[in-house]
């Protein structure tokens, strides 16, 4: 079949085999040109199939020549309809690590689930003993406690009172004023279930009590801070709770893991084009703005490149890892200098439907978007008749 993008408001609901596949191989290219990292050898990806996790899972094997297990929840194709873009990115690094020799597996799950932790625990028992590595990277706006059954949804909503501010449609280039209502206390509590750190303890639990982290393992869950501008709306929000909650627990999984040596890092990573981020009001404005002037100062990192600094510059150094007063790493020093805040900000205020082209880069942030779904990648033939039946190697 020809694939096309077909947009739903924030969402494409279909996704180009070809077009994930060659973006997986350009992120692949892209780590083995930075050269070796002195990594983890077993490495388990929670949330492995898009993003920060999909660059976790790269960097680890083609940067480090790690054996990688990955968890993912992703939509298989069916006949005349696409998978999600998560699979044919899974199926394409499962084939270029097939190709380079190195072991890699995946568990297509709800990894919120007792029984996906397990199938990772029996899997990791069975063919490598322990992870010396674990990745959590997952970004769902709905969570079902296994203990308890209950189903919490996360909100996007400043707490207190109602934010205003500007917002675009990245579809359209329209700038208008967007308000938001202020949330109730139950919004905090069900967002904190769904995004903070709870379930991250109960991987790093299960994984522990089943003995199957090497000694001195590394645990490291991704987070956002943001500048003034987003802060109501992010991490004054009911999101911001979930982070903190989120951070908080790296203190708790560190004390659970001192009988082995263990240790839990928040990497704070910088603003990047993702499904979650393009659902989030004001923050495609943002980034359309950062990304302008990021690029001018010659600092633009995507998801790819984020990673591969994160593990040689900052997990992997042979060092202690440098980290900030509350504990975090911070690998969006770049985003957060003090010029390209300023420089954002004065843009901000000068930013309107008729002025963005100009001003930002909003083409580049909608290049982003699309090639999230493997459109738009170059040297894709996008009018050839593809086939949508991909099977990732390890499941099918």
């Amino acid at each position: 079949m020809i694939i096309e993008p077909r947009m739903r408001g924030f969402i494409c609901l279909t996704a180009h085999p070809v077009g994930c596949e060659q973006n997986v191989k350009n992120q692949i290219d892209y780590v083995k040109s930075k050269g070796i990292i002195n990594g983890a050898k077993k490495v388990l990806v929670i949330g492995a199939s898009t993003g920060f996790g999909l660059a976790s899972r790269i960097t680890s094997a083609f940067g480090s020549g790690a054996s990688t297990i990955g968890v993912f929840f992703e939509k298989p194709p069916m006949e005349g309809k696409t998978a999600s873009p998560g699979w044919y990115n899974s199926a394409a690094f499962e084939k270029f690590a097939s190709q380079e020799g190195l072991y890699a597996k995946s568990i297509n799950g709800d990894a919120f689930s007792n029984e996906v932790k397990q199938q990772v625990i029996d899997l990791i028992k069975q063919d490598l003993g322990q992870v010396d590595l674990v990745v959590y990277s997952l970004a769902s706006p709905v969570r079902t406690n296994p203990n308890d059954g209950i189903t919490y949804r996360s909100v996007l909503k400043p707490i207190g009172k109602t934010f205003t501010n500007k917002t675009v449609d990245f579809h359209t280039g329209n700038v208008s004023e967007i308000s938001i209502e202020p949330c109730k206390e139950e919004d905090i509590t069900n967002t904190i279930a769904v995004m903070g750190g709870e379930d991250w303890k109960m991987w790093m639990d299960a994984l522990n009590n089943a003995g199957v982290l090497a000694t001195n393992a590394v645990t490291v869950a991704y987070s956002y801070i943001g500048p003034e501008v987003t802060e109501a709306v992010y991490r004054k929000g009911t999101i911001g709770r979930a982070k903190d909650h989120l951070e908080a627990t790296a203190f708790e999984i560190t004390d659970a893991l001192q009988a082995i040596g263990g240790k839990a890092y928040v990497s704070v990573n910088k603003a990047l084009v993702t499904q979650a981020s393009s659902a989030i009001p004001v923050i495609p404005l943002y980034i359309s703005l950062l990304y302008k002037t990021m690029k001018e100062k010659g600092l633009h990192e995507g998801c790819i490149e984020q990673i591969q600094r994160l593990f040689s510059e900052r997990l992997y150094t042979g060092n202690a890892v440098p980290t900030d007063a509350n504990s975090r790493i911070r690998i969006d020093d770049w985003e957060m200098r003090d010029d390209v805040q300023e420089k954002v900000s004065k843009l901000w205020e000068q930013a309107s439907t008729e002025t963005l082209p100009t001003i930002g880069d909003l083409a580049g942030y909608r290049l982003d978007f699309l090639q999230l779904f493997g459109f738009d990648v170059p040297n894709v033939d996008y009018l050839a008749d593809v086939n949508e039946i991909i099977p990732i190697k390890s499941i099918i």
